[in-house]
């Protein structure tokens, strides 16, 4: 039987990996299937730069705990393609997948592989009865994303926006991007906007000046510490946050901005108390502490995946890591648009050592020694490898450390297959 992951690989050759920032191809093929997305109950748009997956996890779960069924669509996956589609709970299965794409294909209308894993969602949730939320990531920007395509949606979410993208786009600025993001929501709906820099923040507010649909800003709650205990806080709620999973600021205010979401949903405070501990995520500031990877490190040795591949993302895995008081060791690989140079910058000289590998069949990644070179010249230790079972092999020793792997979610993905 045909795996997912030879299945996917198949899915690239069939349709155009290019991304084509166009809607009137994926209008035209909902407009052949009879607009299934219309169907759709409760459709909430996620939006961003950073933290999408986290806030959309983190709301689904609360709402999943409220006994409220919903469906997802995400993007990447980083282990399996049926990870992308959550439907009540579960993920669909493979030859859910083929069948949905199989009624896509048979229009005889060409999309880009972006959307066309945007209609198997659209079918497959479609296909389902008594949903209280049809949850959406956005792919890149919103202007023209195959995602855009409610005019009244129960709820937009812009979650931290900054340089990213900027060559899918045709665009230099940050304010063009934001544009990008935020010019095209909706004007019936509920805009709710997370942490940003007051840079962002500023902008953002300008261009939804005219937007007459109710904007929910950051400042109506904020995420507070209290003897070494985080709470988050508005004028209504005191909720505690216990988690052994959410450990950075970016993801705290990532959980803060869904907890906001929830409350406004009608979601009890209680709930959402109960349900942080549960939450976690995989390739966000994910300890791996069992799988075959296990076996190439010694057990004082702790092994850390995160899929930060932005300067921002950099930046919250850096204020994260420099508080661990152990000695640090990289595994880095990334994409060449993502700005190695800059993105290797924010660590300030905090690894000790750093092995470079290039991401498994990612044609736009670099190679290991394009990362090395980089490395050298901001005065890192720094050797190649051909994997990261090889890269674990040259850094492991008894010496009580943390090995961190990040760069991309393509190479966290490509590593917790491996585990």
């Amino acid at each position: 039987m045909i795996s997912s992951e030879i299945y996917y690989t198949n899915l690239q050759k069939k349709y155009s990996r290019r991304i084509n920032l166009d809607r009137k191809r994926i209008l035209k093929v909902l407009d052949k299937l009879k607009f299934p997305h219309l169907n759709l109950k409760m459709p909430i748009n996620i939006i961003g730069s950073d933290g999408k997956f986290t806030s959309a996890m983190n709301l689904i779960s609360f709402l999943e705990a409220s006994k409220k069924n919903t469906t997802f669509f995400s993007s990447p996956h980083l282990v399996d393609l049926t990870h992308r589609y959550r439907i009540k709970k579960k993920f669909i299965s493979l030859n859910q997948i083929k069948k949905y794409e199989k009624i896509i294909y048979n229009t005889g209308l060409k999309l880009t592989l972006f959307e066309a894993l945007t209609m198997i969602y659209l079918l497959a949730a479609n296909d389902q009865k008594n949903v209280d939320y049809n949850i959406c990531e956005a792919g890149a920007g919103f202007e023209k994303d195959s995602t855009n395509l409610w005019d009244e949606p129960k709820a937009q979410i812009i979650t931290n926006i900054n340089l990213q993208h900027q060559d899918l786009f045709g665009v230099k600025t940050l304010k063009e991007v934001i544009k990008i993001k935020v010019g095209y929501l909706s004007k019936k709906t509920n805009i709710y906007i997370g942490k940003q820099t007051p840079k962002v923040l500023k902008e953002i507010k300008r261009i939804l000046k005219n937007n007459p649909s109710k904007v929910i800003y950051p400042s109506n709650w904020r995420i507070i510490k209290n003897k070494g205990q985080y709470f988050y806080k508005d004028k209504k709620n005191i909720i505690s946050i216990k988690s052994k999973y959410i450990h950075s600021k970016g993801l705290l205010d990532n959980l803060g901005l869904s907890i906001k979401i929830a409350l406004d949903f009608k979601v009890k405070p209680s709930i959402i108390q109960k349900t942080i501990p549960k939450i976690n995520y995989e390739g966000r500031i994910q300890y791996i502490e069992k799988g075959k990877l296990r076996k190439h490190l010694q057990k004082n040795e702790q092994l850390l995946l995160d899929g930060a591949h932005s300067k921002t993302s950099a930046k919250n895995l850096y204020d994260y890591l420099k508080e661990t008081k152990l000695p640090l060791y990289c595994v880095w690989a990334m994409q060449k648009n993502k700005f190695p140079k800059e993105f290797l910058k924010e660590f300030k000289g905090i690894f000790k050592k750093i092995v470079t590998v290039k991401i498994p069949g990612e044609p736009n990644s670099c190679t290991a020694d394009e990362l090395k070179t980089i490395a050298i010249k901001q005065n890192y230790e720094s050797q190649t490898a051909d994997g990261i079972k090889e890269a674990l092999k040259s850094v492991s020793s008894k010496e009580k450390k943390i090995i961190v792997v990040m760069g991309s979610l393509y190479w966290c993905g490509s590593v917790l297959k491996e585990n």
